[in-house]
């Protein structure tokens, strides 16, 4: 069975299933499915709780013995396993694909992850958990999405967000879930009149946004040229080095040219399919312009950072800059590719 963390309330109110995976990079929405899981186990008798965090050395046989070995208390326990990144290796796939499809009587299994990778998919002990147990997919919230979701946050806590009021918070935690849920808590404590302006916003709020090369790469292609250029700056602020950032845009340089010459790859798994889409649309949107020019700024760029780009080479972040806008959409002379 697989869900989004959505569905994790209504899925326990029917039935507690013995084996759970929670995986994805949203520490937020991990946390809180897998404190649901808890909670729900401990009202069914669950009172014990033998918790492994794996890493390159741990021993797999440890989960594997303790499965076996009754409780001193003959209590019912929860088996919870921490994973850094979903890759158990051959010896820990088998284990928790065993224990996915029996982890015993006593035993619920909760295994607790980050974003599946494409080798996952396909794997064994996932597919185990999919057909025996439940998989709760933490899916990141769409930028798009993100002041609905803060306004459905805050209605938990008695708050009314005003429309303005939620783009603001949303611009402010872009891509920061577990930041925007902090702020909510702290207008719940400051607004007792329940309603939440722009104002309110302005004076209680911090800008906590935190960027990655891979949101950047998402908005280029989306054609969003405001938020792609508030990302780069985003990035340039927090210390991220001009390569990275090349990295990621020529990264979208290649699958949107790929798409256009009609060899586009497939990927695997909701966020390959989420990109596949966003490269197609971006292709349709760039249809007729050459992207020769923006393959050329990259190169320049890269040119730059290495200091080959001679005396009036210019600089990387301002050619950066030209490159991004151009490929999110905006209409810039040629002169703004050349840094």
């Amino acid at each position: 069975m697989r869900i989004n963390t959505e569905q994790v309330a209504r899925t326990l109110e029917k039935r507690l299933a013995p084996a759970w995976l929670i995986a994805g990079d949203e520490v937020l929405l991990t946390g809180e499915a897998a404190d649901a899981v808890r909670a729900r186990a401990r009202a069914d008798g669950y009172t014990g709780r033998d918790l492994f965090v794996t890493d390159r050395s741990f021993d797999w046989s440890e989960i594997n013995a303790a499965s076996k070995t009754l409780s001193l208390f003959a209590e019912r326990r929860i088996l919870e396993i921490r994973m850094p990144t979903p890759r158990p290796g051959k010896e820990g796939g088998a284990v928790l694909a065993a224990l996915a499809a029996d982890p015993g009587p006593d035993n619920l299994l909760l295994v607790v992850t980050t974003r599946p990778e494409k080798e996952t998919w396909s794997s064994a002990w996932f597919k185990a958990f999919e057909q025996h147990g439940v998989f709760v997919q933490a899916q990141p919230v769409e930028i798009g999405r993100l002041p609905q979701w803060i306004a459905a946050r805050a209605r938990r806590l008695g708050l009314e967000f005003d429309p303005g009021a939620a783009e603001l918070l949303a611009e402010r935690v872009e891509g920061n879930l577990l930041a925007a849920q902090q702020e909510i808590d702290k207008l719940a404590l400051l607004q007792r009149s329940g309603r939440v302006d722009l104002d309110a916003v302005q004076s209680a709020v911090a800008n906590s946004a935190r960027y990655d090369v891979f949101q950047l790469g998402e908005a280029v292609l989306a054609g969003d040229a405001a938020r792609s250029l508030r990302i780069l700056d985003g990035l340039r602020a927090e210390g991220v080095e001009p390569p990275l950032v090349l990295w990621a845009i020529c990264r979208e340089l290649r699958a949107l040219a790929d798409q256009r010459n009609g060899v586009a790859k497939k990927g695997y798994g909701p966020m390959a399919e989420r990109h596949e889409s966003l490269v197609k649309r971006a292709a349709k949107r760039t249809a007729g312009q050459a992207v020769e020019p923006w393959f050329a700024a990259a190169a320049r760029v890269d040119r730059q950072v290495k200091g080959q780009a001679g005396p009036a080479g210019g600089n990387a972040w301002t050619t950066l800059t030209g490159l991004v806008a151009a490929i999110a959409g905006a209409r810039l002379p040629p002169a703004a590719l050349r840094g």
